[in-house]
């Protein structure tokens, strides 16, 4: 048995039982991010793109779960006897059991697919047609990939709300990575992602090509729409307010004095109406996230952040290690819980901010800022000065983008290179 999946109530809070959206923009992130892997997976050994995105949204709560962060283990594969390599410990069926590592998210999803492929037990699956995902989803579960009896049920609905069976469609030449829901398209302005594999790379179109990096698309900001009255972000209560609503006169109607209510939402006393439409916590806001972090959003400041994830700015700044005044660049993890950040943080994480790009750059270029990031995944012997020339950027750049403190890296070690 790889590993028992519990989807209860803290997942449904950051999920489909969510009713504030229905399309949820942390899965579609995590679609955007490893689309084009999990297509280049299916033409490498034949795991159906739409069951490997649906058993990842699964397994890691759309990349946010404690152990995908401590392991890059996307799929919750057990380390067995046959694992040799890195290992973290993590409480599952029982616990403290023993998970596998991986450097990297790529050697996680090519993982997934060798043990699938080379398992006797899970053999019959690659006789079934891969566009056929529900009879996939039910053999993994009759294979006892997990021990959920609603496993299989909650790989299709992922795979049904999200269209994720185009990518299976994609990956076989029927469809076109183009044919997706404006909902994945991003930005139009940027280019296709390229995903790393350790002997090339594919692009959205399904061509091979060299180069080991992989592109970030920013995202553009998901239009929430939220119910009327009060409801709950965060287990806090919350309202909508309309531009040109005195903040005196919301305090009065929800009888909170006046102080509490710019304390709760971390205005400034010298504000006295609301300038744009939004949320108005009508109670303290908590400490910390609901979700482990954050994936800022074109335009979207830590203010917005803090408000619309239900977390006092003060926390979020501190577990960011950022002061008053720093903005991260669109695309950048933003931690909502302590622990998340210490390990990030720990792990050789870094936040770009969006003046540190701007004090680099010539006056006349800063009017057209970069619109990809290329995370460039450190290879044996590379060095920064070698990265440098191949992308022809100057080495202090990569350490101010990076907020390197010395030269020496390491393999498998993620570097934002910004490109225009």
């Amino acid at each position: 048995m790889v590993r028992k999946t519990i989807f209860g109530l803290g997942v449904c809070v950051v999920f489909a039982c969510n009713a504030v959206m229905a399309q949820n923009p942390v899965i579609i992130q995590y679609i955007n991010t490893y689309k084009l892997l999990a297509v280049q997976e299916m033409q490498r050994t034949g795991v159906p793109a739409s069951i490997k995105l649906a058993q990842g949204i699964l397994e890691t709560q759309a990349g946010q779960s404690d152990l995908v962060m401590r392991s890059n283990n996307h799929f919750g594969i057990k380390c067995k006897t046959a694992w040799a390599g890195s290992k973290v410990y993590h409480d599952d069926d029982e616990k403290g059991e023993c998970f596998r590592a991986y450097p990297s998210a790529i050697d996680s999803y090519r993982d997934h697919s060798d043990f699938l492929k080379n398992s006797q037990r899970y053999a019959f699956l690659f006789h079934i047609n891969p566009e056929h995902y529900k009879e996939w989803a039910k053999g993994l579960k009759k294979a006892g990939y997990a021990t959920n009896p609603k496993y299989w049920q909650q790989l299709v609905k992922y795979i049904e709300d999200y269209d994720l069976n185009l990518f299976t469609l994609v990956a076989l030449g029927k469809r076109k990575m183009q044919d997706e829901d404006k909902m994945y398209a991003v930005s139009d302005n940027v280019k296709p992602a390229i995903v790393t594999t350790g002997s090339g790379s594919i692009s959205a179109a399904g061509a091979a090509v060299s180069q080991p990096v992989t592109m970030i698309r920013q995202a553009e900001p998901v239009k929430v729409k939220y119910p009327e009255g009060e409801f709950k972000i965060n287990d806090t209560k919350v309202i909508v307010a309309s531009a040109g609503t005195p903040l005196l006169a919301l305090a009065e109607q929800y009888n909170i004095r006046y102080r509490h209510l710019l304390d709760f939402n971390d205005i400034d006393e010298s504000e006295d109406i609301i300038r744009n439409d939004q949320l108005i916590f009508l109670q303290r806001k908590r400490k910390q996230g609901a979700t482990a972090f954050h994936v800022v959003l074109k335009d979207e400041k830590l203010y917005d952040i803090a408000q619309a994830e239900g977390i006092r700015l003060e926390h979020l700044l501190e577990y960011n290690r950022l002061q008053a005044g720093q903005e991260p660049m669109p695309g950048q993890k933003i931690y909502l819980q302590k622990e998340a950040g210490a390990l990030a943080f720990e792990a050789g994480e870094s936040i770009m901010l969006v003046n540190d790009l701007a004090q680099l750059q010539p006056v006349a270029e800063q009017e057209e800022m970069p619109a990809v990031a290329v995370k460039h995944i450190v290879q044996s012997k590379e060095t920064l000065y070698s990265i440098a020339r191949k992308y022809e950027v100057e080495v202090a750049r990569i350490r101010a983008w990076n907020r390197l403190q010395k030269d020496d890296l390491r393999i498998g070690q993620e570097l934002l290179i910004y490109k225009n």
